[in-house]
């Protein structure tokens, strides 16, 4: 008796055994199913893009960030679209892109007024809090004025504003950006003093110097080439270490026994900390973007010079670019 109980346990518990083992062989078939079967990542990207640039339209910032989106679309396949987020020197748009979302649906044209702000008190903006994509453009400042101004050289500039002390009226494209800093550089070296008149962006601030309502301006010969053209405004020097090309008969303030060379720059950034396989595509292309025959036309055009740089190189250089800012600006007097 007890043997057939025994038996028939036993029997009962293989029973079960090969039941679970069916089962499992089963949940597991199901479950491999579903992995198998579940749809793959987009590939990025899926939609358009947003390009912001922080400056108003019409400046070197919204001009090159345009001909590149227009180049980048050609690469994507997809739209990317120019915005325009201007105030606080950069700092309105800039900030906007920080704290975007971190899916490369939105980045940002980088003015070096990024490396700034941070020494100038604008906000707490540096290139650690973003991820740098690709640097396009290098733009020196020059000294412009009216067509008309009693002055025709450097050294007549500096004369007249040494006997009207505070009254020339210098045009720049926002309080501490760039321009202003060439300025206040340019003032400090020839020991005059300006008015600085800020505006949101180099485009306003042209275009008040054509309207007679400026002196002067210390922005890019590029964002001046057009009103050159049309002989409202002349240069009387450019804040680089060698003339520039498109300008061979315009002299340097070096040249001239005024060590100053303030330049601008224009790159590309995103929010810190999207994805790697996101920032190589839109890095690819940016690089197509910046080294295309259209973009080397438009740069020659506009009197832009072209410095790409990749994400590594670009990085290293942004940060070099805020120790240099952050040692020169406090030693300056900013108004």
């Amino acid at each position: 008796m007890k043997k057939a109980i025994l038996g028939a346990s036993l029997s009962l518990a293989l029973l079960l055994g090969g039941c679970g083992a069916q089962g499992g062989a089963a949940t597991g078939g199901a479950a491999g199913g579903q992995a198998k079967d579940q749809p793959k990542k987009a590939a990025f990207p899926e939609k358009e893009i947003t390009l912001v640039v922080p400056f108003a339209p019409g400046g070197a910032s919204d001009s090159t960030a345009r001909i590149i989106a227009k180049g980048m679309e050609e690469k994507l396949k997809k739209p990317v679209v120019v915005i325009n987020k201007s105030g606080g020197t950069g700092g309105v748009g800039l900030s906007y892109v920080q704290a975007s979302p971190k899916d490369g649906y939105t980045l940002s044209y980088a003015p070096v007024e990024l490396v700034m702000h941070k020494a100038l008190g604008l906000s707490d903006l540096e290139p650690s809090k973003f991820d740098m994509l690709a640097q396009a453009t290098v733009i020196p400042a020059a000294l412009t004025v009216t067509a008309n101004a009693p002055y025709n050289t450097v050294e007549e500039f500096i004369e007249f504003a040494k006997k009207n002390p505070g009254k020339i009226k210098v045009g720049n494209s926002g309080a501490g950006s760039i321009w202003h800093v060439a300025s206040t550089a340019f003032a400090t070296k020839a020991g005059v003093t300006f008015s600085d008149i800020p505006f949101d962006g180099a485009a306003p601030a042209v275009t008040a110097l054509m309207g007679g309502h400026l002196d002067a301006v210390t922005v890019s010969t590029g964002e001046v080439k057009s009103a050159i053209e049309s002989k409202k405004v002349k240069v009387l020097a450019i804040m680089d270490n060698q003339r520039d090309k498109n300008f061979p008969d315009v002299p340097t303030l070096k040249e001239k026994g005024i060590d100053v060379q303030i330049a601008g720059w224009g790159g590309f950034v995103l929010p810190k900390g999207t994805p790697e396989d996101v920032k190589a595509v839109l890095a690819d292309a940016l690089k197509e973007a910046v080294n295309s025959e259209a973009f080397k036309k438009f740069a020659a055009e506009r009197g832009f010079t072209l410095s790409y740089k990749a994400p590594a190189e670009y990085t290293k250089y942004a940060e070099d670019q805020f120790k240099f800012f952050s040692e020169l600006i406090p030693t300056m007097k900013l108004k």
